[in-house]
């Protein structure tokens, strides 16, 4: 299965999402894309990518072949990360035929009701998530 990791800012998120895919689903491919070159540097990083690339176009070109994007809610959002993702990048992503794993955060003027600060539970019900969706795959 191709899944898409797509962060901005300091890529954390992404890293952490990078990292804990691989762990729970080994034999995904993963690429890993990020808004700017320090999200992308991070994610490399961790060493769970197969592939990485960092940009507006990457970010457009990725969602066209991913089955699974995975990232925080403004990925899907205008302007979000403090403007990091275009319009551009977020019509790619919701326009997506992927089917779409979003973190909710409450950032960039946006509140996500019933969300709570800093919960661990909504990283671990995300891999939960994948790693359903993979298994399904991996059973057809």
């Amino acid at each position: 299965m191709n899944i898409l990791v797509i962060d901005g800012q300091g890529g954390r998120l992404g890293r952490k999402l990078a990292e804990n895919i691989r762990k729970t689903c080994p034999e995904a491919f993963i690429t890993a894309v990020g808004t700017n070159s320090i999200a992308t540097s991070n994610m490399m990083n961790s060493n769970c990518a197969d592939q990485l690339a960092t940009g507006e176009n990457a970010v457009i070109v990725a969602c066209r072949t991913a089955q699974v994007i995975v990232g925080p809610f403004g990925i899907v959002t205008a302007d979000a990360m403090l403007g990091e993702i275009t319009p551009a990048m977020a019509n790619a992503v919701a326009s997506s035929s992927a089917y779409r794993v979003l973190i909710p955060m409450n950032l960039c003027n946006t509140y996500i009701a019933g969300v709570a600060p800093g919960s661990a539970a909504i990283l671990e019900d995300a891999m939960n998530h994948i790693k359903d969706l993979v298994d399904r795959e991996s059973s057809r």
